[in-house]
């Protein structure tokens, strides 16, 4: 293979120069290796305490960007990782790939094949790594050693000028410049880290970002299993008070007797069973912040004492009489319509305004669509190490499902139909080092069906109407949908974001269900 000449250097340099943002410079610099060196795969990866994060990729399947490669189980990414220089494993090299069964280029497990990782360090510290693949034994053996040197440069360069732009994009929107990644244990436990590139995310992202670094109350809003829990974790640890404790509370699962105290705190002997005094979870989040999970369901009477604390930050514990001072940031989340709570006179409205200080709305998974195999990638590889399996990965037909089904049970579900579906794949598998799951082992159908209302058994009654013919019901109902959204279509002159724009629905939303009624979304219209 020839070295990698001034002339293609130039022309990788001013390739990158004209780059957009960060993914579009990924992208071009991807091309630019591939260019210089023939091969079947290449990665970017950025390293995050024991794991690699893929960037960009050219050559995988698109699930991988949402794997997180933790260096321990990765034998080949972790030799990659111990160096300062490029490593060509052996072509017979009995470490497993990383990658094994998801290059483009090959169906199933890879044969013998050609692996290569450069280092990427800048001021000494590691800041991830390039990999490359090649289906041709011994394809990586001939590159002159300058040629690597060249890449390795050129790559860390662009890694480097990426992640320098992204903190004066922060500063320049006014976010507080983090002071220190998220914690290790914050990025590396299951769920622990905000995934998905999709225009809804960013948004949530960007308005994170924003709020996270001022000590305003939080109110999350969003539907069950969509991430709450995860976006107060995600502010407290980009706040001044990451080093605090974050103490978490479900105000659903709190007696309404015990609400105050386990708020509040008591004395000795204040109630019957008070042996001993308490602190409550307010004082035990002193100068942190307390995330109220499900403040719907707290108490009228309790709702008045959390006023007290947000309007002075004094806590008066059940059975005293003084009053004590704390410093906490509270972060509340729920799935009710406080505002409707408010009208119907189940929630205080001056409490709602003190928590609302900056709404935030986690997005449903079904308005997601571009993050859901990213999401499926990084459940996949943390159900493969629970369950001691080497690889999983998603057939096209699997992938395909995943796009097509509505998510009503948001992130949650998906994590737990990845976890059934790969047991399911797993039975009778356990000589196989890659495992595929396939539509059939997703079974989203019954997975819809469990979502749905149950039946309402009534007793007869007198005067009851006449049984309702369902089946008529349900094709009256996809008639209806049909000639409504074929209106629209024509009203818009074909124009699918007009026409869902007059439909109150989401664009993606509209086109799947216009392709599950039969409408062409291709051709134009025409009048039923």
């Amino acid at each position: 293979m020839l070295e990698m000449n001034s002339t293609l250097l130039l022309e990788v340099a001013l390739d990158l120069a004209n780059s957009i943002n960060n993914e579009d410079r990924f992208d071009r610099l991807l091309s630019s290796i591939r260019k210089a060196i023939n091969c079947d795969a290449v990665v970017l990866l950025a390293f995050q305490t024991e794991q690699l994060k893929p960037l960009a990729i050219q050559g995988l399947a698109p699930d991988t960007l949402g794997r997180r490669f933790k260096l321990d189980d990765h034998p080949r990414l972790a030799q990659i990782c111990s160096g300062k220089h490029p490593v060509r494993f052996p072509s017979d090299s009995t470490l497993p790939d990383p990658y094994d069964g998801l290059l483009l280029a090959k169906e199933g497990d890879l044969p013998v094949h050609s692996c290569m990782g450069l280092p990427l360090y800048s001021d000494n510290q590691l800041m991830g790594v390039v990999t490359l693949d090649s289906l041709q034994p011994n394809a990586f053996s001939d590159i002159p050693e300058r040629t690597l040197q060249l890449i390795t440069a050129l790559s860390a360069a662009t890694l480097k000028t990426a992640i320098q732009l992204k903190a004066l994009e922060q500063r320049a929107q006014q976010a507080q410049e983090l002071v220190q990644e998220l914690t290790h244990e914050a990025l590396t436990r299951d769920g622990g880290e905000l995934i998905g590139n999709s225009p809804v995310m960013l948004a949530l992202k960007s308005d994170i970002q924003l709020v996270a670094g001022s000590d305003y109350s939080v109110l999350i809003l969003g539907k069950t299993g969509t991430g709450k829990e995860l976006v107060a974790r995600t502010l407290h640890q980009l706040s001044a008070r990451r080093q605090q404790p974050l103490v978490h509370i479900n105000c659903a699962s709190i007696p309404e007797t015990l609400a105050e105290s386990e708020l509040f705190g008591h004395a000795k002997g204040a109630f019957s069973g008070a042996e001993k005094a308490r602190p409550g979870k307010f004082r035990l989040a002193d100068g942190g912040t307390i995330f109220l999970d499900e403040v719907g369901e707290l108490p009228l009477s309790v709702q008045s004492k959390l006023l007290r604390v947000l309007q002075s930050g004094e806590i008066q514990p059940v059975g005293k009489d003084s009053v004590a001072s704390v410093n906490v940031r509270v972060i509340a989340a729920t799935n009710r319509d406080l505002a409707e709570e408010v009208r119907l006179g189940r929630f205080r409205a001056d409490l709602y305004h003190r928590l609302s200080v900056y709404p935030i709305s986690v997005p449903e998974l079904k308005d997601r669509e571009q993050d859901i195999l990213l999401l499926a990638g990084f459940f996949l590889e943390v159900t493969a190490r629970k369950l001691g399996i080497r690889q999983l990965k998603l057939r096209p037909d699997a992938q395909a499902s995943l796009l097509d089904y509505p998510w009503p049970g948001n992130v949650r579900e998906l994590e737990h139909v990845i976890s059934r579906a790969s047991l399911k794949a797993s039975r009778g598998s356990e000589h196989q080092d890659i495992i595929s799951l396939s539509a059939q082992d997703l079974d989203l159908d019954r997975q819809a069906d469990n979502f749905q209302t149950p039946a309402t058994h009534l007793a007869p009654a007198e005067n009851a109407m006449p049984p309702v013919d369902l089946e008529g019901l349900k094709t009256m109902t996809e008639t209806f949908q049909k000639n409504h959204i074929i209106a629209a279509l024509q009203h818009s002159s074909g124009n699918w974001t007009l026409a869902a724009k007059h439909l109150e629905l989401d664009r993606a939303n509209l086109t799947r269900l216009a392709k599950r009624l039969g409408i062409s979304i291709e051709k134009k219209v025409k009048p039923q």
